[in-house]
């Protein structure tokens, strides 16, 4: 991915901030199933004062829920989009509110403003006992690599956890794609993002040097009023990066017209349209002792 690709990603999540927790309601779930294996961590290891990473705090739901999971943890929270960051601070800042000065969640968190495939390859190594994230890996533009980095970042025994999307994710739009380039008589295009299957996880960790490799995955239908609705809601959470290309004859709005019908006549469920998540929780030590998940 180029740094201008970057640089797109990154206003598109500045621009949708505001919008992001109000449509994030599987990514909200996703955090919520990570929190559940970080706790599961945190029970078999007892480390009093944990050193922990998150890549991607977003809005800082992730970040606020290990903060209260582990009131002895110490937080660094990372993005790549200022506005994100923003929005953290102000959650993080309206929890103290609530809970009171004696509990202050703020004087534990260190938010930074950062493309972590760049901070990563100059972090100091076995700095942090976890590293968290939360739907984030998917849009690195070297996995392997950046894996790579943060496996040094761990000290023996560390965890890296993180969730992220699975190829049969949003697999109603992408046949309903192909049927219309078919139909048209033209070669289908990718519209939206590529995501890696457990088994490349697989591989790219343990090429970047973890050993061990568990994970889950689970199915999740959202349900959307229109195949409209939908497209914006994916919108509204900064994730509209497609790595199609204009096709030659052929306008984008035609082509997207002739996809809502295709959608709307081939998934359509009582109440609107469905459309599929594919979640992945991956787990990795530097110590192969160590398992997460049973």
């Amino acid at each position: 991915m180029t740094s201008s690709r970057k640089i797109a990603i990154q206003r598109q999540f500045n621009r949708n901030s505001i919008s992001y927790d109000t449509h994030a309601h599987v990514q909200r779930t996703m955090a919520d199933q990570l929190t559940e294996s970080i706790i599961e961590w945190k029970n078999k290891e007892f480390i009093d004062e944990p050193k922990i990473l998150e890549i991607g705090c977003g809005t800082g739901t992730l970040t606020q829920m290990v903060a209260n999971e582990w009131p002895s943890a110490s937080i660094t929270a990372l993005d790549i989009a200022p506005e994100m960051i923003k929005a953290a601070v102000k959650r993080v800042q309206s929890e103290d509110d609530h809970l009171g000065t004696r509990n202050r969640i703020s004087d534990r968190i260190r938010f930074i403003l950062a493309d972590i495939e760049k901070w990563a390859a100059d972090a100091p190594a076995s700095s942090f006992d976890i590293i968290v994230s939360n739907a984030c890996f998917q849009w690195l533009s070297y996995p392997k690599e950046t894996l790579g980095h943060l496996q040094r970042m761990l000290r023996s025994g560390g965890v890296l956890i993180f969730t992220t999307f699975g190829p049969d994710t949003f697999c109603e739009m992408h046949r309903s794609f192909n049927e219309v380039y078919l139909a048209l008589g033209i070669e289908p295009q990718r519209h939206g993002l590529s995501f890696h299957s457990p088994l490349e996880w697989k591989y790219m960790l343990e090429e970047s040097g973890y050993s061990s490799f568990n994970y889950k995955r689970s199915i999740h239908i959202e349900k959307y009023a229109s195949v409209s609705d939908f497209l914006h809601s994916v919108k509204a959470m900064g994730a509209s990066t497609s790595e199609a290309v204009t096709v030659s004859g052929h306008s984008l709005r035609r082509l997207f017209t002739n996809m809502y019908k295709e959608y709307e006549a081939k998934f359509r469920i009582q109440g609107g349209i469905a459309a599929t998540y594919d979640f992945l929780i991956i787990q990795s030590v530097c110590d192969s002792k160590v398992k997460v998940f049973p």
